[in-house]
């Protein structure tokens, strides 16, 4: 069929029967170093063809994606395309040691997978250390024949809110690893800019700059790749429709803020109709308030610029919007809360017998750095600190891959599959006296390193209870499941009562996401069907928590046909190395 280039770009078109054409999508990123300068610091960053934020994928539902990747850093990497079903492709899920091994430094891989049934805003990243915070980008998916359920806006605009590490990325994962988690970024940045609220020697910083013409309905896809913090966002004198969020349609939610968790994509409609001027955009990271840990404070401001408006706003201040504290928390609750899925009768049913279900605790712990079970704990030089699923701390693979090993039954030593389904002490998941040191907490701290997955039969339906806990934290928790998306029918404050709480599942229309934020202090109720066979990671989207362990992999097994079941790795497919490192 008929091919067209565009730069890096790809795309053969091929007619595809009645259902409209569908069509290979081909790219080529070539990851590499380079610097940047901001805050009168020059930072060596990692990014794809020369691009902060990286570069924008475009496909429409059903066709297929071709991405070459060409690793010119010197370590390994691979890419994750966050929120893509997958089906029947986990080989190309790009999950560091869980479906692939890195790609080597100069080395090359393939990714090839298809896109079907799903719209809307997805995203990718690195999924080797911390360099999402620079590798990453958006993945947007449009409707066959351009149809939404809303009217056709005048524009996409890609808002990737992130932040600006002046410490090298490399090094930041070291330390983590190493148990120190006192390094925090510098600022936010949408998209790659830090805002004009930072400045070097009084030089304000470079913002981004969203031109509008007075009458046009934009959609924004807000992305949060921050490494560290769920963000607030606002644009002075204006408001939103969510439309979407992960790859599906919501029910239109008007509001006036949006609140984005990292690893979530949210889809809203701005219409431009304030009276022409400039108006900033900002966004905040938000953090629980004390006795948690405390970080400094994050945001990032950008403009609204009206087409016909002065270029100095005729003198006038700009409009900046008023914004929450940053440790209030709840406005992320409410958000997430009112948000539902757009109805579909046919298809995406709530599965109501439910086979597993799962009551997951997420909170933190500690170990003894000398391997023993028997140390002084809250003694920094003694102890490292480790986050938990159901008081397991996953003991990530580091030369080999999950996937590769169980696709080939040589699992012996590497990993059981043996989580348990719930905690293994009940206690107040969510008193607040568990997150400073105390008799309380001290008795609830120990836990243990290990690679503990969790199998399941095909075509199994699912419930899981993620419950965020206090224990030295009282953080939220982005929990995202590869390969799936999920139900969320149901998020609250406090412990979850199996009794009562049920009653307030929604069986009618639910979000159907690929990521939950679980509440700070509060639960979520999640359901899917195991109907994509594979390997598939499930962790916490904060880096600090997956570094420390919050994470596992569910196991799905084959179904009855070839056609239900996870085929052998493609030809493009390359195998661990005795490295760890992916083969030439």
């Amino acid at each position: 069929g008929e091919a067209l280039h565009g730069g890096d770009h790809l795309l053969r078109r091929c007619p595809c029967g009645s259902g409209g054409e569908a069509a290979v999508v081909e790219h080529t990123f070539v990851v590499h170093e380079m610097n940047q300068t901001h805050l009168c610091n020059t930072t060596k960053i990692y990014v794809v063809n020369g691009q902060l934020p990286g570069p924008t994928i475009h496909v429409t539902d059903g066709d297929t994606v071709v991405v070459h990747v060409v690793n010119r850093l010197p370590h390994g990497l691979t890419i994750h395309w966050h929120g893509v079903r997958q089906i029947r492709s986990c080989w190309s899920d790009g999950a560091g040691f869980v479906t692939e091994c890195p790609i080597p430094p100069g080395g090359k891989h393939m990714y090839r997978f298809n896109v079907t049934g799903q719209v809307g805003t997805l995203w990718w990243h690195a999924h080797v250390t911390c360099l999402r915070a620079t590798v990453a980008g958006a993945f947007i998916i449009r409707p066959k024949g351009g149809r939404y359920p809303f009217p056709t806006p005048a524009k996409d605009v890609p808002i990737i809110i992130g932040e600006w590490w002046q410490l090298d990325l490399v090094e930041l994962d070291k330390r983590m690893h190493d148990g120190n988690f006192a390094d925090n970024p510098l600022s936010a940045t949408i998209n790659g800019k830090l805002g004009d609220l930072k400045n070097c020697s009084g030089k304000p910083e470079e913002s981004f700059v969203l031109d509008v013409v007075r009458g046009e309905t934009y959609l924004l896809r807000i992305v949060n790749t921050a490494l560290f913090s769920e963000y607030y966002f606002k644009v002075a004198g204006h408001t939103f429709t969510v439309v979407g969020a992960d790859g599906y349609y919501l029910t239109p939610y008007k509001t006036d803020m949006v609140t984005v968790a990292p690893g979530e994509a949210i889809d809203v409609l701005m219409a431009a109709d304030a009276p022409p001027a400039h108006y900033h955009m900002v966004a905040l990271a938000n953090q629980p308030p004390e006795p948690d840990p405390q970080i400094p404070g994050f945001d990032s401001r950008g403009l609204v610029r009206y087409a016909g408006s002065s270029h100095n706003n005729n003198g006038l201040p700009v409009s900046t919007p008023l914004m929450p504290s940053q440790h209030n928390t709840m406005p992320s609750y409410y958000f997430h809360n009112n948000l539902t899925g757009l109805a579909h009768p046919d298809r995406h049913r709530v599965p109501m017998d439910v086979e597993e279900r799962l009551y997951f605790t997420l909170g933190l712990g500690s170990i003894c750095r000398n391997g023993t079970k028997t140390c002084q704990r809250r003694r920094s030089r003694e102890t490292i600190v480790v986050a938990t699923m159901n008081n397991v701390s996953f003991r990530h693979p580091t030369n080999t891959s999950l996937l590769e090993r169980y696709y080939d039954g040589r699992t012996s030593g590497l990993y059981t599959e043996d989580l348990p389904d719930h905690p293994p002490h009940p206690y107040n998941y969510t008193d607040r006296a568990l997150i400073p040191p105390g008799p309380l907490e001290e008795a609830l701290e120990p836990t243990f390193k290990a690679t503990k997955l969790r199998r399941f039969r095909y075509n199994t339906s699912v419930e899981i209870i993620f419950q965020s806990t206090a224990l030295l934290q009282s953080d939220s928790n982005p929990m995202h499941l590869h390969g799936y998306d999920f139900f969320v029918l149901a998020m609250g404050i406090g412990n979850y009562n199996p009794k009562t709480d049920p009653e307030k599942f929604n069986y009618h229309n639910p979000q159907l996401r690929n990521t939950v934020q679980v509440p700070r202090t509060g639960w979520a109720a999640v359901r899917f069907v195991t109907d994509n066979p594979g390997m598939w990671y499930l962790h916490c989207h904060f880096e600090f928590h997956i570094i420390m362990g919050m994470a596992t992999a569910f196991i799905v097994e084959n179904g009855p046909t070839p056609e239900t079941s996870l085929p052998p790795p493609p030809p493009e497919f390359k195998r661990c190395g005795s490295n760890g490192l992916t083969q030439p």
